[in-house]
């Protein structure tokens, strides 16, 4: 399998390809300019792998929430590249992406992923580690205020008899960072919290492949960025 993911949402910009299971990434953080990085990435992976676009099998892409701008790149992006290739497009979720970051490199079981939405307000979702590994959601993704972010009430959070939390829980992403006064935490969860966590391609990578494998692709023009402040675009549910 071969295919290429990119995800411009956050301040991390970045770009994964998978060529017959190694996957090779360019990743830089970046205040602005996202535009004039994501394509030379693209283009060194692609030499870098000696591959031609349209080699590909399909094209994955971060499709939000996240900034306006970055969203909307990435989504832009996307479908530019798999129209002139003839190639079928994977949308995923950038809160899945960043709760998949935190349960590889945390360990998490259970993730709350929140991103700063500006405006006083977050992105946010609950996640949980399920079949392969994989980070797949358990409430819906909403923009709020930071004080109505809130663990699913199922989520047993209190030690076993052993003494030890009965799952792995941890929040994740720059909503915990802008916002930490306003969050409401747990105090048992024993102060799991990422806060330098941001969604990565090579995330995005990850949860596209099953749905790949799946035959759940999208023609180049849906490959369309969710905005939750506007209710009238919508995503295909793929990645969700």
């Amino acid at each position: 399998m071969k295919v290429l993911a990119i995800d411009t949402a956050t301040e991390n910009c970045s770009a994964a390809l998978l060529v017959d299971g190694r996957v090779n990434v360019r990743e830089r953080l970046l205040g602005r300019g996202h535009a004039e990085h994501i394509l030379p990435m693209v283009d060194e992976l692609l030499r870098d792998a000696q591959l031609h676009l349209a080699q590909l099998d399909a094209i994955a892409f971060g499709r939000g929430p996240g900034a306006f701008t970055g969203v909307r790149l990435a989504a832009s992006v996307t479908q530019g590249l798999a129209f002139g290739a003839g190639l079928p497009v994977v949308p995923v979720s950038d809160l899945r992406a960043l709760a998949q970051r935190a349960m590889t490199e945390a360990h998490c079981t259970h993730v709350l992923a929140c991103l700063d939405a500006r405006m006083q307000e977050v992105y946010w979702a609950a996640f949980e580690q399920r079949d392969l590994g994989l980070a797949q959601p358990v409430t819906e993704e909403r923009v709020e205020l930071p004080a109505s972010v809130r663990a699913p009430p199922d989520w047993p959070t209190g030690p076993d008899h052993g003494g030890q939390p009965r799952i792995s829980i941890c929040g994740a992403g720059s909503g915990f960072a802008s916002y930490a006064e306003r969050l409401p935490m747990p105090s048992n969860w024993g102060g799991h919290v990422h806060a330098g966590l941001l969604p990565r391609a090579q995330d995005v990578l990850r949860l596209a492949v099953p749905e790949i494998e799946a035959g759940r692709l999208f023609p180049p023009e849906q490959a369309l960025p969710l905005y939750l402040r506007d209710d009238v675009t919508q995503s295909p549910r793929a990645g969700h």
